[in-house]
């Protein structure tokens, strides 16, 4: 069991079995959203468990993409792919340990310039 809230704890969240290992999404979208780069899991819906889904406001980026953060402290929490069966989740709301690694970095064609990907060993993936 995994668990993670937003900065105040008015949401929160529990995931059962381990984490699908994340990605570095580093499009403009994802870098405006997050305020650098965005690291999220994708975790099956039935897996995931909210509380505090009231605090959630949704901000629709796409027909087809929403992405959740709490209305209390702003805290940027799901990536929801409206027609998927996963829900992705922010890396940064969880508490430790979280027994995973960053498995690539996307999008990095558009990453910011004020910032290198360092050789870390992780795939690079332009999209």
């Amino acid at each position: 069991m995994h668990t993670g809230s937003c900065l105040c704890g008015a949401v929160t969240f529990k995931v059962e079995g381990a984490l699908v290992p994340p990605d570095a999404c580093h499009c403009s979208i994802c870098r405006k959203w997050s305020g650098h780069y965005y690291s999220g899991t994708d975790i099956p819906r039935a897996r995931v468990r909210v509380e505090g889904e009231e605090n959630v406001t949704w901000y629709r980026t796409s027909d087809k993409v929403r992405r959740g953060f709490c209305k209390v402290c702003g805290a940027s929490l799901f990536f929801d792919p409206l027609y998927r069966d996963w829900i992705g989740l922010s890396m940064g709301a969880f508490d430790k340990p979280t027994g995973t690694k960053l498995a690539i970095h996307i999008f990095t064609a558009d990453k910011g310039d004020y910032y290198d990907i360092g050789e870390d060993g992780v795939e690079r993936k332009e999209q």
